[in-house]
Formats: structure tokens, C-alpha cells, sequence
């Protein structure tokens, strides 16, 4: 039945379409959680029927999982958003005209998102990720600042960068498979490629795999090509914080393990697990020291992104069952709880007029209901039991050092560095006598606590489908 999909696709395109034409914020707020509902529900429905694969689309247990968790979170964000930006609106920062525009492209990114993680074809996917980078970019520079704007220029450049080597090694791999493919869809098709892949020529394979990853690896925020994340992350709208990290990276992580697919299918291509391995550590201990140098707390947490994202890098290049597993784990628990994070530091800032955390103080006097919620999702990102992400990381390291002791090590120490400046700045934020504005929080508990709750759970008891779920998905990524 794939009758689900186009509705996973249509939805948020139509509801672009429409959105751009609403000029009332009211009711494009509540047009944009309604589209964000349908196409969870339609989401959800791909768990129940049978599996779709053409030339152009395609549903199998890895996207399936991906694209649930990406509309769920879509979801979320959209009510959450739906107030924030109200504020934005009441405070002068945005305008009706702005607003319109906002939250057409919201429906435009989550629609380009969608369309990246079911396409059955390379071509598809890589138009789904350039959809969704420009459509971020935008609505990063929505506040009209100069550091808004600066920010979404840096973010065009690196993310167009990144996109055309990405569109070269795209080209290459196309090249290598139409000589045993023939032209056409089939030779750009995900399956058709990976039940074909020892045929194809091993060094052109690894020259595009090279590309692919500098251009796609630029997308997920790795270390060293991270440089636009920061800057997104701080001067943009905080929903889009919250998607950028929940969200788009994973969608690029994931373009790069269905190639590191391919080249695992051709045993005399490039190793690609260990290039990952360095790349994911580089990662993970840059970005833990740099924790301890941020002022800002949204870019605090935009190196905990990088952290993190070099974190399930490194998972699934050192691969196998085990680790694979924690990769796919942890995936899921980082989205859900930086998410969170970002809901909570969008309450922050508006209640506090600032993102500097020299300026925010005493949250559990003056804000404790959202002091509780932050301190929750912090100790979660920080890998403290029992949340979900302690048992992907904890899966993680007894992998690594089953197979690897050295770089467990390694893992272990970016992990105890970053523990360490998350636990410092959320002290520092936290207690002490509050200092600044004291206003009420507008905008909705419930995405936040929502997500922590699921995190929680999931540090308690995965439920058996899904563990089901994750470990044929861990035997697919090898």
C-alpha cells in the first residue's frame, strides 16, 4: 500500500503551498500543527502495511524507523513552536509577513526531510537534503540581525559546499554503476545498487565515497567541517535549533550509511569504517573542550550536537551488532532529548531576554518547573542513568572495548570531558540567587517533558519490537 508515503510527501508539500498564503499567525500556527499531526499519523500507518519499494521510493526497516522518529519530532516542535514564535510575534522580533513565510518553509524542510529518507534513488535523496538546507537557511536568518543574517550566509556557503561535493560523489557513484547497471533509475535506485555493489569498480566506488562523505559529513556537523552549526544554531529561531539537531543532522547521517552500505557490499573498496572511527573521535573531543569556552548556551548545546553526532559516527564505523545497535539507540535518544534541551533554552531566552548564561542564574527560584526540566534533559544528554542515552552509551563502550580497547579509551575520556562542562553550566544556570527578568513562561511545557518522559523509558525498558527492530537494522548496516 503506498498510499501512506505520497502522504508522508504531500502533506507538508501542500501545507507549504497553503501556509505561504495564510496571513493570519493564528491560524497558520494552528495550519502547521495540523499538517505536522497528519503526516505523523501517515508516519506511523507505514509500521502497519506492507513495504513499498520503485525505482523512485522506497519503505525498508532502516527508513521506516527514521521517518517515524522524524515526523514525531516534526510534530512536537510544531506545537511547541506554534507559542514561541507567538512571543517572537508579541515582542517585535518577527512580523505577520515573516511568520507567514516561517511556517511554510517549517512544512517545506519537514516535507524535504521526508522525501531524503524515502527515496529509493540517490538523485531523489540528494534534492531532498538541498530542499531542506536551503529551506533552514532561510528561516535561520529570520530575525533580519546582522549575526542572524551572517549566521545564514555562513550557513549557505559551507552547507553549498558540502551539497556539491556530495552532488559529485553522487555523479561518480552513478558512473561506476551504469556500467553494470545499464542507464537509468535502476542504476541510481538504493537496493538494486547494494545487490550489485561487488561488481562495481572498487576505486572509482571509493573516490566517490570520499566526497560523499566530505560533502554529506559537513551536513551532519562533524569536526572538521562543523563550522556553520554553531552559528545556526545560536542566532536562528529556536524551533529550527531543535530540528537542525534533532532532525536534518540525522537525515545526512543517514544518506552516509546507506554508501558506507555499498562500499561494505565490495570487499576491495577503501575502509570505511576506520575513517569514520577518526572522524567520530576528532568529533566527540573537540567538541567536549570546547563545551568549557561556551558563553552562549544555545551554542552550548550546538557543540553538544557535534559531540553527540561524532558519538554515532564512531558507532557505526566501528560496527557489528553490538555497536550498531548503540549507534541506531542513540540516534533516536540524542533526537529525542536535544530536542527537549532546546525546548527548555527557548523557554530560557524568552523569560531572560538573553542566551548568555552569564545572565541567567537561579532557575530553580524563579522558573523551578522549567529549572527541573532542563536539569533533566542535561543530566540525559550527559549520559546519567537511567535515561535511555546511559544505555547506548554504555552498549557503546563495552563494544569498544571488547574489540578496541585503545580507542575506548579515547570514547571514554571525550564522554568524561564533556560530562563535565554540561554538569558545570548547568550548575551555574541552575542554583544561585536569580538575576534579570522573571517573567512567565508562554510557550508549552508538554513537548518538553513529553520527550524526557520517552527518554526515560527507553533507560528503563525498550519494548521487544523495537529491539526487534533495531537489532535487523544493526545486521543491515553490517
Amino acid at each position: 500500500m503506498i498510499a501512506p508515503v505520497y502522504a508522508v510527501l504531500l502533506i507538508p508539500f501542500v501545507a507549504a503551498l497553503v501556509l505561504a498564503l495564510v496571513t493570519n499567525y493564528r491560524w497558520g500556527a494552528a495550519l502547521n500543527v495540523l499538517a505536522c499531526g497528519l503526516t505523523f499519523a501517515a508516519g506511523v500507518s507505514l509500521l502497519f502495511v506492507d513495504r513499498v519499494r520503485t525505482d523512485v521510493l522506497l519503505i525498508d526497516d532502516f527508513n521506516i524507523y527514521l521517518v517515524t522518529l522524524t515526523t514525531f519530532i516534526g510534530f512536537t516542535t510544531s506545537i511547541f513552536s506554534a507559542s514561541y514564535i507567538g512571543h517572537e510575534l508579541e515582542t517585535g522580533r518577527l512580523t505577520p509577513n515573516f511568520l507567514r513565510f516561517y511556517h511554510a518553509l517549517y512544512q517545506a524542510m519537514m516535507g524535504a526531510m521526508n522525501l531524503a529518507l524515502v527515496a529509493n534513488n540517490i538523485g531523489v535523496l540528494w534534492v531532498g537534503v538541498e530542499v531542506a538546507t536551503l529551506s533552514t537557511v532561510m528561516m535561520v536568518g529570520i530575525y533580519r540581525t546582522t549575526a542572524a543574517v551572517e549566521a545564514a550566509w555562513k550557513y549557505f556557503i559551507l552547507g553549498s559546499v558540502g551539497i556539491a561535493l556530495a552532488f559529485f560523489g553522487t555523479i561518480l557513484v552513478y558512473l561506476v554503476a551504469q556500467e553494470v547497471l545499464g542507464q537509468g533509475l535502476p542504476a541510481m535506485a538504493w537496493d538494486r545498487l547494494l545487490h550489485e555493489a561487488a561488481r562495481f569498480d572498487p576505486r572509482l566506488l571509493s573516490l566517490a565515497f570520499v566526497f560523499l562523505l566530505v560533502g554529506y559529513g559537513t551536513k551532519v556537523g562533524l569536526a572538521p567541517f562543523h563550522a556553520w552549526l554553531p552559528d545556526a544554531h545560536a542566532e536562528g529561531p529556536t524551533p529550527i535549533s531543535a530540528v537542525l539537531s534533532g532532525l536534518l543532522l540525522n537525515v545526512a547521517l543517514y544518506a552516509l550509511l546507506r554508501f558506507k552500505m555499498l562500499l561494505a557490499a565490495n570487499p576491495e573498496t577503501l575502509d570505511v569504517g576506520r575513517i569514520m572511527i577518526a572522524l567520530g573521535l576528532i568529533s566527540l573531543v573537540f567538541a567536549a573542550f570546547m563545551l568549557y569556552r561556551r558563553r552562549d548556551i544555545k551554542r552550548l548545546f550546538a557543540y553538544s550536537s557535534i559531540e553527540h553526532m561524532g558519538i554515532i559516527t564512531f558507532a557505526f564505523g566501528i560496527g557489528g551488532p553490538l555497536a550498531n545497535f548503540a549507534g541506531l539507540l542513540h540516534m533516536t535518544m540524542h533526537s529525542l532529548t536535544k530536542s527537549a534541551i532546546f525546548f527548555a533554552v527557548g523557554h530560557v531566552a524568552q523569560v531572560k531576554g538573553t542566551q548568555r548564561m552569564a545572565d541567567i542564574r537561579g532557575l530553580s527560584v524563579s522558573h523551578p518547573a522549567l529549572a527541573v526540566g532542563l536539569a533533566l534533559g542535561v543530566v540525559a544528554i550527559a549520559g546519567l542513568p537511567p535515561f535511555g542515552v546511559f544505555t547506548s552509551e554504555f552498549l557503546l563502550i563495552s563494544s569498544t572495548f571488547s574489540r578496541q580497547p585503545l580507542l575506548a579509551l579515547v570514547l571514554v575520556l571525550g564522554l568524561l570531558v564533556a560530562f563535565g562542562a554540561l554538569l558545570l553550566r548547568l550548575q551555574q544556570v541552575i542554583f544561585g540567587q536569580p538575576i534579570g527578568p522573571t517573567g512567565r513562561v508562554k510557550a508549552s511545557y508538554v513537548p518538553l517533558f513529553l520527550h524526557i518522559g520517552f527518554v526515560l523509558a527507553a533507560g528503563l525498558w525498550l519494548p521487544e519490537p523495537m529491539v526487534r527492530w533495531f537489532k535487523i537494522v544493526a545486521a543491515q548496516l553490517g
